[in-house]
């Protein structure tokens, strides 16, 4: 049951990716419509492609951006979005059909079969929830929302998420920080490290969505300032740091800066406790991956967000989610687990 949910949640993994290269080659649009049943298949003549480029040709992406895009060009983003839903498909089935075999074979405990159960609506919602995200921009403007963007991003970490708890769970029940209750403080301090890791990537979703990332491309200084100008341009102004790019980018590298500190504060911090071995390996992992991540994203930002920089700081986000969902399970207590 481990290495399956392995197995899921590196696919997972690959479909996080793939959706931010999505994003970055402005694929995401070139589906018009959601067919979650019949559309597997892609395109498979001339005539074929050339209805669903018309399909495309009444989108305001091509109006506004693409006018005059020939078939060759359109299969160049068509691709893109088209493996992006594929994979979905691909891991509805991948979950779902080992989990019927467990199930009829009564290998599943009550509990872990109900927390599965939810998992699987998980990414059926999942599904809805990326069609809803695409249809914003099929109505007047040539992108998607970043409310929609940022929720289905953060729908696929709950999904990643708890598929990766639940496997720790089957993997390492004899394994953890310590039995007593002087552990408690410092999950809580390790659950608010992953909170602010969380918050940080979904604070990225806004970036990608309004395109934050090729505005102010200097750092650390945005422009020769601390805080941007027009961090406020928006009316109302509450919705600027949701809405305004200046205040969009700043946010986000604000978050990610205190991220990085908390993380390397809380490796300084408990060097040398009682904690496990396991525990204090993965505090140290931590630290690094977060330098790394940081190291990214401002190579990113300075390079004006090339596609590979841009998929592989996606990446670097999951890898350092992972490690702090980890860490967190590593300090569980073990007449709690």
């Amino acid at each position: 049951m481990a290495r399956w949910l392995l197995a899921v949640a590196a696919l997972v993994f690959i479909m996080v990716v793939l959706g931010g290269v999505t994003r970055l080659t402005e694929s995401g649009l070139s589906m018009t419509d959601w067919r979650p049943v019949t559309g597997w298949l892609p395109p498979m003549s001339e005539a074929a492609w050339e209805a669903e480029l018309q399909k495309y040709r009444a989108s305001p992406e091509y109006k506004q951006i693409n006018t005059g895009m020939t078939v060759a060009e359109f299969k160049t983003i068509f691709w893109f979005e088209y493996s992006h839903r594929l994979l979905g498909r691909l891991i509805g089935l991948a979950f779902f059909v080992p989990f019927v075999i467990f199930l009829v074979r009564r290998k599943l405990e009550k509990p872990l079969a109900l927390r599965l159960w939810v998992l699987f609506a998980l990414g059926a919602l999942q599904g809805f929830l990326g069609w809803f995200m695409v249809k914003s921009g099929l109505v007047d403007r040539p992108s998607v929302s970043q409310y929609r963007l940022a929720l289905h991003l953060a729908m696929a970490l709950l999904i990643y998420g708890a598929i990766i708890w639940t496997m720790l769970g089957l993997t390492r029940r004899a394994d953890y920080g310590a039995g007593e209750a002087a552990i408690d403080p410092v999950r809580r301090r390790a659950w608010c490290l992953f909170g602010l890791v969380s918050v940080t990537v979904v604070a990225g979703a806004f970036v990608a969505g309004l395109d934050a990332g090729l505005y102010f491309n200097t750092f650390p200084l945005i422009d020769g300032r601390l805080v941007p100008q027009g961090y406020f341009d928006n009316e109302p102004v509450w919705r600027a740091p949701f809405e305004a790019i200046a205040a969009v980018q700043f946010n986000h590298r604000l978050i990610a800066v205190v991220t990085v500190v908390a993380v390397i504060i809380f490796w300084l911090a408990h060097r040398g406790r009682t904690l496990s071995r396991r525990s204090q390996n993965l505090s140290a992992t931590t630290a690094l991956m977060v330098l790394v991540q940081a190291g990214l994203g401002i190579a990113t930002l300075l390079a004006y967000v090339p596609v590979w920089l841009g998929a592989l700081h996606q990446a670097g986000a999951l890898v350092l989610f992972t490690l702090c969902l980890m860490l967190v399970h590593s300090l569980r207590r073990a007449d709690r687990a």
